[in-house]
């Protein structure tokens, strides 16, 4: 495994990220990773030389159980190997009018309940999981920028959002010299590019690393989908019941991918990650869900993987359908 610096931070991490937001989580009745394969996926990372887990306080059922699984696992490793992220924003307590958003309240009460379940005194990087437009973004900044200073949190990071919401942002942190986000967490791959490419014009810019979620398009740039619309047994298009609903220009982008993993003697899953890793103009760390170690193991084999311009042109040219 390779490793980056991220961002303009100071700490290196691995070119790949472990992604938790199956750990604990029921659909249709069904938990898709229960704590003992959680700990085994947990296990394999780590061995695989992942030290970088992202978790948020509302994964898995309940909210707070992926924390859970991942603190209980921590117990037997040395905390200062990893570098842990976590988020706030989305409803924790149905019940509470102040359970939910980027109050100073709500941040301080998720940030005492993610370092109990993690079982750590900080955490490495900390997001807020959406925008909140009901909540000042100085009133959050100012918040956030206290945590850091109380050793809760090393850096801030903001998930999906408008880019003129994130220049917003680093422009309050600018003008009242408070901590700013340094990281950040877009869905973003082969096939969803021009949704977010204000927002990745300001990470280049300002030197924010990127780690996207959904790098493979819940599964869909793995190729385990059919046109036909039919779903592998127990996959993310058969547990929630998927209706073929990729695009044609998403089907290019796959053929594309398909067709350079066969030139490398790779995985299309390889082929997306290296695209993703082979970005120039910010640091990109892909945020991977494996499901079973064998997903793992694929995933983790990127770092053998080398695309060419020619081959990222392919690709890029697939996806403008020339």
């Amino acid at each position: 495994m390779d490793y980056r610096t991220l961002g303009s931070t100071g700490i290196k991490v691995s070119e790949l990220c472990l992604g938790t937001w199956r750990f604990g989580k029921e659909t249709n009745g069904v938990v898709e990773t229960d704590r003992e394969r959680a700990h085994e996926l947990l296990t394999a990372a780590w061995e695989r030389g992942i030290n970088f887990i992202d978790t948020a306080n509302v994964y898995g059922d309940p909210n707070g159980t992926s924390e859970e699984f991942i603190g209980d696992w921590l117990q037997d490793y040395a905390r200062e190997d990893f570098v842990l992220a976590s988020k706030a924003y989305f409803p924790f307590d149905e019940t509470n009018p102040n359970g939910r958003g980027l109050s100073r309240k709500h941040i301080r009460a998720q940030i005492e309940g993610t370092l109990e379940r993690l079982g750590t005194d900080y955490l490495d990087v900390y997001y807020i999981h959406r925008w909140d437009d009901e909540t000042p973004i100085r009133e959050t900044l100012r918040t956030l920028t206290e945590l850091v200073r109380d050793g809760k949190i090393n850096y801030l990071g903001a998930s999906s959002m408008a880019a003129w919401k994130l220049t917003k942002a680093l422009w309050q942190s600018d003008v009242e010299g408070l901590e700013r986000f340094e990281v950040t967490q877009p869905r973003f791959n082969p096939t969803f590019r021009d949704e977010v490419a204000d927002y990745l014009d300001v990470c280049a810019d300002q030197d924010l690393a990127v780690c996207p979620y959904s790098p493979l398009e819940s599964g869909f740039l793995t190729g385990k989908y059919d046109r036909d619309g039919s779903t592998p047994d127990g996959s993310r298009g058969d547990l929630l019941a998927w209706d073929n609903h990729f695009s044609e220009q998403q089907w290019r982008v796959l053929e594309a991918v398909q067709s350079v993993a066969g030139e490398l003697d790779a995985t299309p899953a390889q082929v997306t990650l290296r695209w993703l890793l082979a970005r120039n103009r910010f640091t990109c760390i892909p945020i991977i869900g494996a499901r079973t170690v064998d997903q793992l193991d694929d995933n983790t084999r990127v770092s053998d993987v080398s695309l060419s311009d020619y081959h990222v042109e392919q690709i890029d040219r697939a996806y403008h359908g020339e």
